[in-house]
């Protein structure tokens, strides 16, 4: 096992550093350093289990040793997971219970200083040192940047909810924010790299923009990361739950408007979009 120590200082009060670590939508974004898709699962109480996932089922499995809110939080390993579930008697996750994982937040002049310190095989210490900085670097942004997190649960399918979220004729049918708008052209270039247009009009044609971005990263059916036209970031994931599709949007604000205006706007249409898949 080998002890590692990463820390960073963000302009930021440690409760939003707090929620940005471990609220799920937030988290999905920070931890994409270390593999797409990963999230976790438990009930964030002291002495309970947290299983750290990735799509595909495979994992670890660790208990919250410690935890005071805002401050600190101490996880130890248990072991590895396959398949969704918790590997015993094995000689990986016998390996992996000596390891730990620690996260301290303390207040510094102007902000405050987070600190993540490791217990892990020797095997992962470069795979580490190359990404945790990055992770940081992530939870920094998301920390000291204004970010909104909009969600909805949809009656429908993850292939459907992903279908028309992603076809520009979907596009076309529910992308606008009330009665008075509609959005007359849709272009989609679903990869990696790939730019996406969507012109967004009053239909008095009093006045009508373009809202175009590139995508980032592209998971089939979990997750879009994208950046808009003007450098902002968006984060998007969809998880299947029980035969419904919950689709959760984090986007960075804009200065122009107030953030509740943003909220209501952007969630407006997400309604939409929930209410077309339903019946769609």
């Amino acid at each position: 096992m080998k002890q590692l120590s990463f820390s960073i200082d963000i302009q930021a009060m440690r409760e939003k550093i707090w929620s940005v670590l471990w609220n799920d939508a937030t988290y999905r974004i920070w931890t994409t350093t270390f593999h797409t898709g990963s999230y976790a699962v438990s009930d964030w109480n002291e002495g309970s289990k947290i299983h750290f996932l990735s799509p595909d089922g495979s994992g670890m499995f660790a208990r919250i040793q410690k935890k005071t809110d805002h401050e600190h939080i101490a996880f130890q390993y248990l072991g590895i997971i396959q398949n969704f579930a918790e590997v015993v008697n094995d000689a990986e996750s016998e390996a992996w219970a000596e390891g730990s994982e620690k996260y301290t937040l303390s207040e510094i002049p102007n902000g405050t200083r987070l600190t993540a310190e490791l217990n892990g095989a020797d095997e992962y210490v470069d795979f580490f040192n190359t990404n945790f900085p990055k992770a940081l670097n992530t939870i920094k942004e998301l920390a000291e940047k204004p970010f909104i997190t909009i969600e909805a649960t949809v009656a429908s399918s993850l292939e459907n909810v992903w279908k028309h979220w992603n076809t520009p004729e979907s596009i076309m049918a529910w992308c606008h924010a009330s009665d008075d708008w509609h959005a007359p052209a849709a272009t989609v270039d679903l990869q990696a790299g790939g730019k996406f247009s969507t012109t967004m009009a009053a239909k008095d044609g009093s006045f009508s923009f373009d809202f175009e971005g590139t995508y980032d990263i592209v998971v089939p059916n979990r997750r879009i990361d994208y950046t808009m036209g003007d450098g902002r970031k968006a984060f998007i994931y969809f998880v299947e739950e029980n035969g419904t599709t919950k689709v959760v949007e984090t986007f960075e604000a804009e200065t122009q408007n107030p953030i509740e205006m943003q909220q209501g706007g952007w969630q407006m249409i997400l309604n939409n979009f929930k209410t077309f898949a339903e019946k769609n």
